[in-house]
């Protein structure tokens, strides 16, 4: 399955009868219907609907037809109306100039002060009358909005690609810097066990020949050996593969990963920090900080992750 990004833009619209989806039942009218969703990181699914009041009702069934293709985000639908420039210079009929005049003589037999219409406001009220309805079906608005979900669900999904693309880029990053620290280890506490053997032999040579207590030379081996504990990181680096075995796994399973790696990008920060806290050479130190950029950079890009 395929990695799914929660950043993604798609948009559609039906413009009169002659562009609409085959099969489609045709409007009754020649206006255009929009729609577009656009959606960005969330923790959860928090929708948002924009629609005109004509169309209010279908916001239940749009709902359930975004619930049930998005499972994280934070999504906006918008969806819009918008008449022919034909439709809004619309001729009044007879019969509309006949109720027009009529309500004018009425209003100017109680307000003979009254001032008349003029041809502006007969063709505004002419348009308002043309246009009651918006002349589209839920059929024809859900349909639309199939179509849009579809597109944004194409565009996280490519987003999503390049997003597990990065991500294999950092772990190959991450695996080669761990390797580069494996062999580190052994040459620290060989290094920190020739340091305390010649504290020993100027410890010795102080005493002027004289015999140290076997207490003192059992307790200097003790320290030796504690800090050897305290500067190995060879565990982990076992949990850091080990976390690197199963990011690469999940971006390749793909499907809803973005909870998972989010929590995984929290481990490999954790090691990563132990072990720099554990440092006790340069280089180890280099390390870790590169990884924490790296690990750092992979955290920003899974927060997109769906």
């Amino acid at each position: 399955m395929a990695v799914y990004s929660m950043t993604g833009y798609a948009s559609a619209q039906y413009s009169g009868p002659a562009n609409l989806v085959e099969g489609a039942p045709k409007p009754a009218t020649n206006g255009r219907l929009g729609l577009e969703i656009r959606s960005v990181n969330s923790r959860f699914l928090d929708l948002a609907f924009r629609l005109p009041e004509e169309l209010r009702h279908v916001e239940p069934a749009l709902r359930e037809r975004v619930n049930a293709r998005l499972k994280r985000g934070k999504v906006e639908l918008r969806l819009t109306l918008e008449a022919d420039a034909g439709a809004l210079l619309a001729d009044p009929t007879p019969r509309l100039l006949q109720r027009l005049n009529a309500v004018q003589d009425s209003v100017r037999a109680w307000l003979p002060s009254a001032t008349p219409l003029s041809v502006a406001e007969v063709i505004r009220l002419s348009s308002t009358e043309s246009s009651t309805g918006p002349g589209w079906t839920d059929a024809q608005v859900l349909e639309l909005a199939d179509q849009v979900l579809t597109g944004l669900l194409a565009a996280r999904e490519r987003e999503g690609a390049r997003l597990g693309i990065m991500l294999l880029e950092r772990i190959a990053q991450l695996r080669a810097l761990a390797q580069q620290a494996q062999p580190l280890i052994p040459q620290l506490v060989e290094q920190q066990r020739q340091r305390f053997l010649e504290r020993w032999k100027e410890a010795m040579a102080l005493t002027d020949g004289a015999t140290l207590p076997e207490a003192a030379r059992d307790r200097a081996l003790t320290e030796a050996t504690a800090f050897a504990i305290r500067i190995d990181v060879a565990e982990e680096l076992t949990r850091l593969n080990s976390h690197f075995d199963e990011i690469e796994r999940l971006v390749k399973k793909g499907a809803e990963i973005g909870k998972r790696l989010d929590f995984l990008i929290q481990e490999l920060h954790r090691e990563a920090n132990t072990m720099g806290s554990k440092s006790a050479a340069l280089e180890l130190t280099h390390i870790s900080v590169d990884m924490k950029v790296l690990i750092e950079q992979m955290r920003e890009q899974v927060q997109n992750i769906e």
